[in-house]
């Protein structure tokens, strides 16, 4: 059996590795779409796929250029939208979008330049309580934030956005009845995996920490 052969062997520990050279490390994180004001008082809508949260501190990643991070340097307001898997169509249909304009010169190859994303998306904008930017009504959850810290990260090639939500919305069909959980045997978020739409796969295990009521489905 050759290295290559050994190497994709489910169970096998002692596998070698190959060492690669990945032209980007999206390996397997969720997508939002982030709703952020422009300075015309209109909203921009863009996928982004580099986010995590920490209790309630959203963390971004964001590309220096782009409308979004222009806009949360001087409006902090934004809504981070989670899409389900079979919305993905629409998170592809703003993906060659920019709201900015003129094009930045490192996009004007693949992007252009459209001032209505929500409806470029085919998604509806739902007014949010506490924040300026709507939220996107077809996505199951909703997390109005507001940005606390834009930096460059490390490279200095992006910037770390660390967004403190303020108020969370869902779809009452995710919710354990009678709770503040989100059941996590019915939400599935999309993910994108090396530039690759998934869904989630059964559940195949519970944390100890877990603390979300069992429901029967």
């Amino acid at each position: 059996m050759d290295t290559a052969t050994r190497s994709t062997t489910p169970g096998n520990t002692s596998a070698a590795h190959v060492t690669i050279e990945p032209s980007i490390l999206y390996f397997g994180t969720p997508v939002v779409l982030l709703s952020t004001e422009n300075e015309n008082g209109s909203f921009n809508l863009a996928p982004m796929s580099s986010a995590w949260a920490l209790g309630h501190v959203i963390v971004l990643g964001l590309g220096p250029g782009g409308q979004t991070a222009h806009n949360l340097r001087s409006r902090p307001d934004l809504v981070v939208n989670l899409p389900e898997p079979a919305q993905w169509p629409a998170v592809e249909r703003l993906a060659p979008l920019t709201g900015r304009t003129p094009v930045p010169v490192d996009k004007r190859d693949t992007f252009r330049f459209e001032p209505d994303k929500f409806a470029a998306a085919g998604l509806r904008p739902e007014p949010s309580e506490l924040v300026r930017p709507p939220r996107a009504a077809e996505c199951p959850i909703q997390l109005e934030a507001r940005a606390a810290r834009v930096q460059p990260d490390a490279s200095g090639a992006f910037l770390i956005v660390e967004a403190q939500v303020l108020k969370v919305h869902a779809d009452p069909r995710i919710v354990v009845p009678g709770s503040q959980h989100v059941d996590p045997a019915v939400w599935s978020p999309l993910i994108y995996n090396f530039r690759h739409y998934f869904g989630l796969g059964p559940e195949l295990g519970r944390s100890f920490r877990s603390q979300t009521p069992r429901q029967s489905h």
